[in-house]
Formats: C-alpha cells, sequence, structure tokens
C-alpha cells in the first residue's frame, strides 16, 4: 500500500480487460523498462486481463513477441502466474505507424480498451498523430507518448497542436518516468504535510537549491540516442525542471491532476536562467576513467559516437523564479554520466544563523541543509545542536528519515496511472512546452559554442571547479 501522495496504488486500479499496444516493441526501452513495470503491476492487481500487442515496422511472428515478453519479465522477477498469462495473451502486428491504414489495423487488432503507447523517436510523433487524424479513432483510446516530447520549443508546441486535433488532454498521457518516482511526489508530502518546513519554504529562509542527478553509468552502448540527444536534453529539460516544478511550486488546492498541473506551469512560466544569462550554464564531457572497477573509454571514442557533434555528458543550468517566495534564490540543475560517488538530491541549503556570543562551534558559512534523494526517497536534515559535554559547544548532526520502499519502481507507477485514468503523472502540454522554454537559450548558445566544452575524467566529480 502506498502512503505517497498522488502515487497510484495497484489496490485502487479498476479490474477489467486493457489492451497495450507498444509502438516501437523492438527498442531496448520496451524489453528492460516497460515490459517489466507492467508486469509488476498485473502482479499487484486482482482481475486485470491485460493484452499486450506488440508493433514494430520489422515483422515477427506472435512466438518470437511471446519469448521476448516472457524472458523480459523473467528477468525483472515477475511472478510466474503474471509471466504465463501476459505472455499467452501477447501478440504482434507489424505496423508502420505513419500509414494510417496500418495503424487502424493495429487498432482494430486490440481485443479490449486500447493504450497506443509510442515509445518512437520525437520525429515520429507527428507522424502518428497525422495517421491518426486519417482514421476513426475508438472512443475510449488512450495515447502515451514517451519523451523527449518534441525536439525544440517550435517542434513540442506543433506536436501539442497536431495531437489536441485528435484526442482530448485527459485521454493523453506525455511520459516522464521522473514522475513516477516516489521520491519526486514525495515533496509534496514532506513540504505541504510538515507545517515547519511550509513557514520555512521561500528567499526569507533559504540561500540555495541544488537538484542534482548524478550517474555512475556512462552510455550504456546507447550512442545511437544519447549522440543526439546530450545530458540537457535528456535530463534537465524534463527530469530535472519536473522536480524543481514540485519542488518550488505553490499549494495546490487538493492533490489532482489539474490543481498539480496549474500550479506546475506557473512556476515553470515565471522561470527564467539566472540573470538570462546563458553562459552561467556549464557542459562538458568525459574522458578515459575508471568508475569503481569499470574502465570507460572517453565519451569521444565510444562506438557509433561523432566527436563533432561536440555532445556533452554532463550538464549544469543555473535559473531564477520571479516571483516573490523565490526572489534572488539561485537553483542549480546538474545531471552527469560516469560520476564517481554521485549525488542525486534535492538539497535545500537554509540561510546560517547568527548564534548569540557565548555558543561556540557553529560555522556561519553552512546553515541548515534538507537532502531528499532522487534515489530510494531518503530524507537528511543537516542542522546544529549542542555538543556532548558542553552545552555552549555546537556541533552539526544528522537528522535521517528512511521511509518505505514503494511497491512499484517508476515505470509501474506512472503505466499504473494509465490504467487508472489518472493523468496526475502525466506532463501536461503546456508545462512540456514551459520546459522547453526555459532551456532554448542554453541550446542557442552551446550550438554557436558561446559555452565551453569542458572535459572531466571518468570516475571523477567532474571538472575541479565545479
Amino acid at each position: 500500500m502506498n502512503d505517497q501522495p498522488g502515487i497510484p496504488d495497484t489496490e485502487t486500479l479498476r479490474p477489467g480487460a486493457r489492451t497495450i499496444a507498444i509502438l516501437g516493441a523492438g527498442g531496448d526501452l520496451t524489453e528492460r523498462l516497460l515490459l517489466p513495470g507492467l508486469g509488476h503491476v498485473v502482479d499487484g492487481t486482482r482481475d486485470l486481463e491485460l493484452t499486450l500487442i506488440g508493433a514494430a515496422r520489422t515483422p515477427q511472428s506472435d512466438e518470437e513477441w511471446q519469448a521476448l515478453v516472457r524472458s523480459s519479465l523473467e528477468a525483472a522477477g515477475v511472478s510466474p502466474h503474471t509471466v504465463d498469462a501476459l505472455s499467452s495473451r501477447a501478440r504482434f502486428v507489424a505496423t508502420d505507424a505513419s500509414d494510417p491504414e496500418q495503424l487502424k489495423a493495429l487498432l482494430d487488432a486490440c481485443p479490449s480498451a486500447p493504450v497506443l503507447y509510442v515509445a518512437l523517436p520525437p520525429a515520429m510523433g507527428h507522424a502518428v498523430a497525422e495517421s491518426m487524424a486519417a482514421i476513426e479513432l475508438p472512443e475510449d483510446l488512450v495515447v502515451a507518448i514517451e519523451k523527449p516530447f518534441g525536439e525544440d520549443l517550435d517542434d513540442a508546441r506543433a506536436l501539442n497542436e497536431a495531437l489536441a486535433a485528435v484526442i482530448p488532454e485527459d485521454r493523453l498521457w506525455r511520459i516522464d518516468h521522473f514522475l513516477g518516482n516516489a521520491t519526486v511526489l514525495g515533496m509534496l508530502g514532506l513540504r505541504f504535510g510538515n507545517r515547519l518546513l511550509e513557514a520555512g519554504w521561500s528567499a526569507e529562509h533559504i540561500e540555495k537549491v541544488e537538484i542534482v542527478y548524478d550517474e555512475e553509468l556512462g552510455i550504456e552502448g546507447r550512442a545511437t540516442f544519447y549522440d543526439g540527444t546530450g545530458a540537457l536534453r535528456d535530463m534537465l529539460q524534463s527530469h530535472l525542471l519536473m522536480v524543481l516544478a514540485l519542488t518550488t511550486m505553490e499549494r495546490p488546492e487538493e492533490i489532482t491532476a489539474t490543481a498539480v498541473h496549474d500550479r506546475m506551469a506557473e512556476v515553470l512560466g515565471a522561470t527564467r536562467l539566472w540573470r538570462d544569462d546563458p553562459k552561467t550554464s556549464r557542459r562538458a564531457r568525459y574522458t578515459e576513467g575508471r568508475v569503481d572497477d569499470r574502465l570507460f573509454p572517453s565519451y569521444v571514442d565510444e562506438a557509433d559516437v561523432d566527436p563533432e557533434r561536440r555532445i556533452e555528458t554532463l550538464a549544469q543550468m543555473l535559473v531564477q523564479i520571479d516571483n516573490p517566495r523565490w526572489e534572488g534564490v539561485p537553483f542549480v540543475l546538474r545531471s552527469g554520466k560516469a560520476i564517481g560517488d554521485p549525488r542525486r538530491e534535492v538539497a535545500v541549503h537554509f540561510r546560517a544563523s547568527t548564534p548569540p556570543t557565548g555558543l561556540r562551534g557553529a560555522s556561519t558559512d553552512g546553515g541548515t541543509v534538507l537532502r531528499m534523494s532522487l534515489k530510494g526517497g531518503d530524507v537528511d536534515l543537516d542542522l546544529f545542536v549542542n555538543g556532548e559535554g558542553d552545552a555552549a559547544e555546537l556541533e552539526r548532526v544528522t537528522l535521517e528519515a528512511r521511509p518505505g520502499e514503494a511497491d512499484l519502481d517508476a515505470y509501474g507507477q506512472v503505466l499504473a496511472g494509465i490504467l487508472q485514468n489518472d493523468t496526475l503523472l502525466s506532463v501536461r502540454g503546456d508545462v512540456a512546452e514551459q520546459c522547453w522554454r526555459i532551456v532554448t537559450p542554453v541550446l542557442t548558445a552551446w550550438s554557436d559554442d558561446e559555452v565551453p566544452l569542458e572535459e572531466y575524467e571518468a570516475g571523477s566529480a567532474g571538472p575541479a571547479d565545479w
């Protein structure tokens, strides 16, 4: 049972029959994340009969698709009963999504209420929308489309318009699996469930906020995707700006999709680069080095990487929020790959207090710090208390909270929301556009080479002066 606000619980899912048709079923995302997530949702749900239809341009037999479904679910630890049920009902329909008749044939093949899951590159989103516009769609169709949503601001706007012409917003899911992380929505509970924090959640008390998601992993054979994307588009433009919105938005009247999305759009609309200067951003890529016992080649020597693209593996951006609550507070967003001892947290730095004369040991350079892990949900609070044996001596201590694990992983949470017809964990169209607006000046400056591309050794924390 989940106790996080807004997180779907498998026990609340309505029983019945649903079909998920996966466009791009031959991709890595389907086998590695999507199928395991669906398996765990079905594991925790009574009387949910789910049919999985794989769809891609390259044909394969039902038996080949069933074998992939089975192997993916077994590797994820899904129960044997669910593995048997899902693999036995799995089918494959060869589909070119840019062909309206083939898309219609795919939807006609769905034996129950269909979810069309678009796990394709951004450019294909337009082709899918055009095909949908040319055919009659099922009245109960739900469409889910993977990030990145568009390739830039203009593209995101055009894709929003194309999709709005064929399907209503409440049946359209823009997938950002980071929103399924219980830690991320747990920020709402932490902020609005604790009067002490809510009262101090402003520029009057907070000096700066860091939102950091670094990884030990490199590109793991995904250069075809990553070398056309980079850390800024892959992580900051979507995931970390979602975390920023939930960390800084005003209090919603209730935890519903409309109320939360309204507040997210509002605060992102007030967000811009620090002093409108893209040169406050930084970028770098890793060189050869070791992360733990693993040797990484330089990024430029990875298979399928084109060094001339000058793609970054570490990105940092400084933003401000132009509203009374956050006036003057800098927000640091950072994400990188091949980082040793990586940080994955929201770190809220409260302003330092000046202790009265007679209290010793408290540094005026370091105030209270609240850290919320973006991987696991742990909450740490660094603060000063009287030292042992001397009431006048202050020392820094850490209070720790270790919440229990959620029933489902991030993908499972999002998929449960889709099957529950609750769009809280979806990215609304205007929110997606605001995220692109915020990063556009940085993308332009980097494209014009106005910000140097630095280097850092794999296994380090990044360039020494960051």
